[in-house]
C-alpha cells in the first residue's frame, strides 16, 4: 500500500466534498479514490470517514489524521522544494579529498576564494597520499594525480597537467657533483617520494631522447612533498618533486634543479566524483571553480619554472 499516495486522496476528497469529485480533480477512477480511502481506514483500523448517499463527513479520529496528514505533506514539500533547489543553489556540506602537497597548493586557496562567492556551503577538506573510494568513504569530490585512471565508473574531469623536476640542495651539489645524464643517478644516493600513482622502483624521465625509464636503488623513501623537500636540503641526497613544492625553493636559491633538460613523466590532474545524472549544484559549481583555479595556477607555476630555468642557463 501506498500510504503516502493514500494520505493525498483522502485529503482530497475532504476537500473536494466527495469521492466523485475527488476523482475527477486527480484523474483517477472514483472505485480508485474509494478503494484508497478504505485500504488507509484498514491498515489505520479506524473509520476517518462516515458516508450517506449525498455527503461525506469526518469523524473525530478522521479529523485528528486529517490534521496530521496535512503537516506531513507540507513537510513533503519542503524537502522535494530543498532536494530540488540542491541542483540549483550550492549550499550545505561539500566533502573534497586531496592530494597532501597538492591540496596544500591549489585547493585551500581555491576553497578560500570559493567560499566567498558560496557562503551557504561547508567544505569539509580531507589531506591524504592515496585515492580513496568515493562511494564507500563519502566523499563527494576527490583531486587526484594519475597518469591514467583505473576503470572506476566514476565521472572525472581533468583540471591540468602537472609533472615533477630533479633537484638537490647547492651543496649536495658542490660536494658530489650533478648528473649529466639520468643514467649516472645510480652513482648517487636517490630520495624516494612514495606516490600512490608512481612505481617505487624506477623513475620515468622524459628528455631530449625522448622517455627514459631509470631504476632507483634508495636508502630513504617519504610520501608527502614537503618532507621531500626538508630531506634534499638537508644534503641528503637528490630527490624529485613537484613543480608546486620545487617552485619558491628553486625561485629563492635553497636547492638546485639538476638533470635540467629533464623533467618526470607528465600526469594529469583530475576532479572525480560519483555521477553525472540530477549534480548537486555545489559540487557542480565546485569543480568548475577548481577547473578554472587549478589550471590557472598550474600554467602559473609551469610559466615560473621555466623562468628559473632560464635564468640558470
Amino acid at each position: 500500500m501506498d500510504t503516502l499516495q493514500n494520505m493525498r486522496v483522502f485529503m482530497r476528497v475532504v476537500d473536494a466534498g466527495s469521492f466523485t469529485a475527488a476523482a475527477q480533480q486527480m484523474e483517477l477512477t472514483t472505485a480508485h479514490v474509494s478503494r484508497a480511502v478504505a485500504d488507509l481506514e484498514r491498515h489505520l483500523r479506524t473509520r476517518l470517514l462516515n458516508r450517506t448517499t449525498r455527503r461525506i463527513a469526518l469523524t473525530e479520529a478522521g479529523e485528528r489524521y486529517l490534521l496530521r496528514c496535512e503537516q506531513i505533506m507540507s513537510y513533503v514539500q519542503e524537502a522535494e522544494a530543498e532536494a530540488g533547489d540542491a541542483n540549483v543553489r550550492p549550499s550545505g556540506r561539500l566533502r573534497v579529498h586531496a592530494m597532501t602537497s597538492f591540496g596544500q597548493r591549489y585547493v585551500i586557496p581555491a576553497i578560500s576564494s570559493y567560499q566567498k562567492r558560496y557562503p551557504d556551503v561547508a567544505i569539509e577538506l580531507t589531506l591524504a597520499q592515496r585515492i580513496p573510494d568515493l562511494l564507500e568513504e563519502g566523499y563527494d569530490v576527490s583531486l587526484v594525480l594519475a597518469r591514467e585512471l583505473p576503470d572506476s565508473g566514476l565521472i572525472f574531469r581533468q583540471l591540468g597537467t602537472i609533472y615533477s623536476v630533479v633537484c638537490a640542495s647547492p651543496s649536495y651539489v658542490e660536494k658530489y657533483g650533478a648528473p649529466q645524464r639520468p643514467s649516472e643517478l645510480v652513482n648517487h644516493a636517490c630520495l624516494q617520494l612514495v606516490s600512490p600513482v608512481s612505481p617505487l622502483d624506477e623513475w620515468l624521465v622524459e628528455g631530449p631522447e625522448g622517455h627514459e625509464s631509470i631504476a632507483i636503488k634508495s636508502n630513504f623513501q617519504v610520501n608527502v612533498a614537503e618532507a621531500m623537500l626538508l630531506s634534499i636540503r638537508e644534503s641528503m641526497g637528490i630527490g624529485v618533486l613537484p613543480i608546486y613544492s620545487a617552485v619558491d625553493p628553486l625561485r629563492s636559491g635553497t636547492i638546485v634543479r639538476v638533470l635540467p633538460q629533464y623533467r618526470m613523466q607528465q600526469m594529469g590532474v583530475y576532479a572525480l566524483y560519483p555521477s553525472r545524472q540530477y549534480l548537486d549544484a555545489k559540487i557542480s559549481t565546485w569543480v568548475d571553480w577548481m577547473h578554472e583555479s587549478v589550471d590557472k595556477a598550474l600554467q602559473e607555476d609551469h610559466l615560473a619554472l621555466d623562468r628559473i630555468a632560464a635564468h640558470s642557463a
